[in-house]
């Protein structure tokens, strides 16, 4: 037995679960928000217990310290001494890694070259590793890579038509994210298949951010975000694909500049842009059922675009077992599941069990019929387990 630490480390926040390895039970989790702020918030919870204190937290070493000093105040660890060792989420691990690493001074040398291409993501998850490092210097680290399932991809996905020189020289590529779920998800899917010796899996991740991916025998073929989180379908603020020649254009006519318009693009585009009303998917639903002409607009056009998705990679896996739904708005959406899935019931030949997908249950769980050609899945994602799994692993826990 182990007792692992997975850590989820933002600009301003820092996310985490402790596990019992390798029977994957929670002992504890929370977050620490407003990291730098004047009143920051940290939250534990334990058992059937709840802890929140609000006090301001400097920076990531003020929050790593009340996290640790929790863990053996309340009671959760006997001393520091009981963890065996921390798993970090890493945003972008480039070309470099196609699968977790044990952290290294010449590891964080070689993430930190990726700074660049995710300069909100990896200086944080780096400065999370630093905090954790000093407060137990004798306890090893992991790497996981949000980018790191997609590196299966052929080149003829993964390369953009530009100059080729732009790829060599400056890695302009296809990269994907929400990789650990991807992951976690297609490899519950295949177990819920009967783990067969090849199997076609469509998943779903949706949430404020969302992407798709295309998973053959384990292994990702193709995924919707692209160079950057920005790239792919329509989410909760941003865009999806649009046409490049867009951004001249509102340049012009809004006379601002390319990252002006890259942050209407990120931050003002998606459900909320369309809608006017929400980047909630809650907050969608609601106005839906209240005949809202902008809110059904907005929903018809976000299934759209993951249908599309969901037709394309039908095509390029050669058929496909099962379609996948995680994140938030993918184990919560009953109506938008509908809407995706009638926009190709007629052309895969699937049919969905309408009470099954209204129905609101924890755990993975089918929502199609038996007479369905396609399974469609429910199955709530756990990226801290797959962060668990790959530090016991990696280190012979």
């Amino acid at each position: 037995m182990a007792k692992v630490l997975a850590v989820n480390a933002g600009s301003s926040s820092l996310k985490f679960q402790l596990f019992d390895m390798p029977q994957e039970d929670v002992i504890c989790s929370g977050v620490v928000e407003k990291i730098g702020l004047d009143e920051g918030i940290f939250t534990i919870k334990y058992g059937d217990q709840k802890k929140v204190l609000n006090t301001e937290i400097k920076d990531h070493q003020v929050a790593v310290d009340l996290l640790l000093e929790a863990l053996v105040n309340e009671g959760i660890v006997d001393s520091l001494e009981d963890i065996d060792a921390i798993g970090h989420r890493m945003v972008h691990g480039g070309e470099a890694y196609s699968e977790s690493v044990v952290v290294s001074e010449e590891v964080v040398e070689t993430v930190s070259q990726f700074n660049e291409l995710a300069p909100l993501h990896n200086p944080a998850n780096l400065i999370g590793l630093r905090a954790f490092q000093k407060a137990l210097p004798n306890v090893q680290h992991v790497f996981v890579f949000d980018t790191a399932f997609h590196q299966s991809m052929k080149e003829e996905n993964y390369l953009y038509p530009l100059p080729y020189e732009y790829y060599t020289d400056y890695k302009v590529r296809k990269y994907g994210f929400h990789g650990t779920s991807h992951q976690y998800v297609s490899q519950e899917a295949i177990k819920m298949l009967g783990n067969p010796d090849h199997s076609k899996v469509i998943v779903c991740h949706l949430g404020n951010g969302a992407s798709i991916s295309a998973v053959k025998d384990g292994k990702c073929m193709d995924t919707s975000m692209g160079f950057t989180p920005l790239a792919g379908i329509m989410m909760g603020t941003r865009s999806g694909e649009v046409d490049p020649s867009i951004m001249p254009y509102l340049m012009k006519k809004l006379d601002c500049s390319a990252d002006e318009v890259l942050d209407i693009y990120n931050k003002k585009s998606g459900m909320l842009g369309v809608s006017g009303i929400s980047s909630d998917a809650r907050d969608i639903e609601e106005a839906y059922n209240q005949g809202n002409e902008r809110a059904i607009l907005t929903s018809k056009m976000y299934a759209r675009s993951i249908s599309k998705y969901i037709s394309q990679y039908y095509g390029e896996l050669g058929g496909c077992d099962a379609i996948a739904f995680t994140a938030g708005l993918g184990e919560n959406s009953a109506y938008l599941r509908k809407m995706i899935i009638d926009d190709i019931k007629e052309a895969f030949d699937i049919v969905l069990d309408d009470t099954l997908n209204e129905t609101r249950q924890s755990g993975n769980r089918v929502i199609s019929k038996d007479n369905s050609h396609i399974k469609i899945m429910i199955i709530p994602t756990n990226e801290e387990v797959m962060i668990a799994r790959d530090t016991v692993r990696l280190l012979n826990l």
